[in-house]
Parts: structure tokens; sequence; C-alpha cells
């Protein structure tokens, strides 16, 4: 799952960055406003979440936030700040972070706000996504082919998931390794093709169509 971080202190980027790959969390860094609203305005990233500091240079956290919610964004934010005041705390939520962490915390409880924002988020976004007697469950993470689970794994359920979620609409293969991964992991230059392999092979060869030279779309309903 995919994390965008908004911190300019070293050691705080850090710290993060290390304990929520432990979690399996893929966590994009940037250090600035103008970066942070540069990154949120790429749609094909695809953040689950944002940690946004409020002291930033070049641009605030308040003005990335009222920046990220005018387009109508609804991905989780979870304000982290030094700044502890009651008055701080209204005015960043009622700008529009789901959540509000003062500093200094700990890491625990960052990755326990993380958890329940997701909850919070995927119950907002449950609906499940059918194609034929292919079902996708968010809230489950599961996927079940005619009735049957089926054994797949994260990165396979969100290559699906994306290709679900926008129906007959061709993704190119730099859409998908942002949908995937995040900026800083490596990736074989096949690897796109490997997953979509194992998908066609636990699915069906034409649950996903190549579209050659553009990219790949779901494919016939099994």
């Amino acid at each position: 799952m995919r994390l965008l971080l908004v911190e300019d202190d070293r050691m705080i980027g850090d710290s993060l960055v290390r304990g929520l790959g432990d979690d399996g969390y893929h966590v994009d860094w940037v250090r600035d406003g103008v970066a942070a609203t540069a990154a949120l305005a790429d749609a094909a990233a695809n953040f689950a979440l944002v940690l946004l500091d409020w002291g930033l240079p070049r641009q605030s956290g308040i003005e990335v936030l009222r920046e990220l919610r005018a387009r109508h964004s609804l991905v989780p934010v979870l304000m982290i700040t030094a700044r502890d005041t009651l008055e701080d705390r209204v005015q960043g939520l009622d700008a529009g972070a789901d959540d509000y962490l003062v500093k200094p915390f700990a890491l625990a409880e960052v990755k326990a706000r993380i958890r329940s924002l997701l909850r919070r988020h995927e119950a907002r976004a449950s609906a499940e996504l059918v194609h034929g007697t292919l079902v996708l469950d968010p809230v489950r993470h599961e996927v079940r082919l005619r009735g049957a689970p089926v054994a797949i794994t994260p990165r396979e359920f969100a290559l699906l998931r994306v290709l679900l979620s926008r129906p007959g609409a061709v993704h190119s293969r730099t859409q998908l390794e942002q949908s995937l991964y995040g900026w800083s992991e490596a990736i074989d230059s096949n690897v796109i093709e490997v997953i979509i392999h194992t998908v066609r092979r636990k699915l069906g060869a034409a649950i996903i169509d190549n579209v050659r030279g553009v990219g790949w779309r779901i494919g016939a309903p099994p």
C-alpha cells in the first residue's frame, strides 16, 4: 500500500519511512509543500493515505491540504505537527484533515492511526467490484471466482483493483507501476508482465487484454 509522507525533518522522516516499511507500506517522502502538491496532483500515484506536516518550506501543510480538498480528493490525511493548541487542532480538522497527531509521537500510535483511517476509508469505498463471475471485495481484501476464493498476492490484488475500477480504460505500464510501487523502489522492467501472467494463470487468460503498444485493460468477464 502506497503512502505519501510530507515531512521536512530528516530524523522524523527516516524513522517513519523505516518503521512503516517494516509493516509493508511503500512510503514516498517529499520535504516541502510545493513538492507535496505536485505529488498529490498526479492521479496515477494513487496514494492510500497522506501523512502531512504543518510547518513545511515553500508551502504550509494547511495550504497543501486546502488545495487537495478543493480538488475534491477523498484521500485520508493524517496531520502530524508540533502545533498543539486547541485552535490549531480545530483549524487542521476544518481544513480537511481526517486525524491530527501532535509531535513527539510514538511510532506504534502512528501505525494505529493509519490503520484506523484506512479502515474508515475502506468502509466508505466498500462496494464490491463485479466482473461476470469475478468479484473483488475491497473490505475483505479477497477475490472470488464463481463463488470460490482465489489465493492472490497484494500486488496482484492491487493491479486487478486498478483495472476493474475503470472497465474499458487502457492503463499504460507507467500508470500501473506508479499505482503498485513507490518512487524509491527498484522495479524490474518486466514486473508488470510477470504480475499479469500470474493473474491470467489464476483467473483465465482472457481476464486482461493487452492493447499492443499502449497498455492493458480488463478483458472479457470469466
